[in-house]
């Protein structure tokens, strides 16, 4: 689908880790000429039983096609996206990213959410991404759907124990008021189609309204438009 799907190294290899998707950082093992970073040529991710190498296009005269070359789109509801989504949110670039995958995905701390609609998502995603799309955020509390979605985030539904005085004990008072238990919620960087697209940060004001502390997440707000600008891997999954 898109011109800067670099999957060089598929094969099969250790069993999934919790989220699908663990992360080796590799420093030099490879000479290539458009690197990542300076240091860091490419990264290879565990994703669903098969090793993606995330690495950038290596044809330096390569250009975008299709949807992701346009430069205006009807808005509304394609609007240009503010840099600050909200309060306390921090707005993070690609290679923060990275490092995120390589570092808190990894280690099972930290979920990557393509927060797009599953059509889009089909299309093509950035590799250790999760599909929870950001309609689901904004569901009722006791819908089923939010429900599995937040528990794959760490967060549990609280106990209606009035007794439950080691919870209370170190809980503030946004806590006390949530009707969810934050205490083991990964951090999260959430992430849709670019800065023209509404979907991530809808999801995260969805998530800040029940209650999902602003301090463990993250919006990248150039998403797969600027992943593919700069010729990053993607996948189908």
């Amino acid at each position: 689908m898109y011109q800067s799907v670099w999957c060089s190294t598929i094969k099969k290899v250790f069993s999934l880790a919790m989220i699908g998707a663990s992360i080796t950082w590799s420093s030099g093992a490879v000479a290539l000429d458009v690197n990542i970073s300076k240091n860091v040529p490419y990264v290879d991710i565990d994703y669903k039983k098969n090793i993606i190498r995330l690495q950038r296009n290596q044809d330096a005269k390569h250009t975008l096609k299709g949807g992701f070359a346009k430069t205006s789109r009807n808005c509304p509801p394609f609007c240009i996206q503010p840099m600050a989504v909200s309060p306390g949110i921090v707005t993070v670039g690609e290679l923060e990213v990275v490092d995120f995958l390589a570092k808190d995905v990894k280690n099972n701390t930290g979920i990557l959410i393509d927060a797009r609609t599953s059509g889009w998502h089909k299309k093509g995603t950035i590799p250790g991404s999760i599909n929870i799309p950001f309609t689901i955020f904004g569901m009722d509390e006791t819908d089923p759907e939010l429900v599995d979605a937040l528990n794959r985030l760490g967060v549990k539904q609280k106990s209606t124990s009035s007794d439950d005085d080691s919870f209370w004990s170190w809980s503030s008072d946004e806590d006390k008021n949530s009707n969810w238990d934050f205490s083991n919620a990964k951090d999260v960087v959430l992430w849709c189609n670019g800065m023209w697209c509404g979907q991530s940060p809808r999801a995260i004001k969805s998530l800040l309204k029940h209650g999902y502390p602003a301090s463990k997440i993250k919006y990248f707000r150039g998403g797969m438009q600027t992943w593919l600008i700069l010729g990053l891997t993607v996948v189908k999954p």
